[in-house]
């Protein structure tokens, strides 16, 4: 659907179950709400809720994907049918610091904007998570950052967050 000199960013489909299962770990949700999955019946089912929102248009679900199709992580938008729709990210571990989060989080931006004129977004990150909070300030020339409150709390599997919210507004339109 979307495609760049190094990725492809496609309507997520089953058949990458099992890569975002594996790929879905402890070190990727360290700093997220969600926990890794139980299992991937577990996965398929919460994927499936996604992908039906999808098909309702209140949901965007999309695999990153190399030139050759290898699974490289997610980039979600959630809330389509609100004025501030949420965006999330995640990078396998084998491939982070190479630039897919940003390059995947700007198409996916860009294509929100000019298909359903969404100017707004929240972004959520983890304080102590240095890469989001790096890869928040690479928009900061297309968007006006507004930090919102600070969340401090506790999960229900027991880990402590310290999610700290923000507005991306875009400085234009983006066409």
């Amino acid at each position: 659907m979307i495609h760049t000199e190094r990725i492809n960013i496609v309507p997520f489909k089953m058949e990458y179950l099992l890569d975002y299962y594996y790929g879905f770990n402890h070190e990727i949700t360290k700093f997220q709400w969600p926990d890794p999955f139980d299992s991937s019946d577990n996965a398929k089912e919460m994927l499936q809720e996604f992908l039906n929102e999808m098909e309702k248009d209140e949901t965007l679900l999309f695999s990153i994907l190399s030139k050759d199709d290898t699974f490289l992580g997610s980039v979600e938008v959630h809330g389509l049918n609100e004025e501030c729709p949420e965006l999330g990210v995640w990078i396998i571990e084998s491939e982070q610091n190479k630039g897919y989060a940003y390059e995947a989080l700007k198409e996916v931006l860009n294509y929100v904007s000019t298909k359903y004129g969404k100017l707004s977004f929240f972004y959520e990150a983890d304080t102590r998570n240095i890469a989001s909070m790096k890869l928040l300030h690479k928009f900061e020339n297309q968007y006006e950052i507004i930090e919102q409150r600070l969340e401090k709390l506790t999960t229900d599997s027991g880990k402590a967050l310290e999610l700290q919210g923000y507005i991306l507004k875009a400085k234009k339109a983006i066409h």
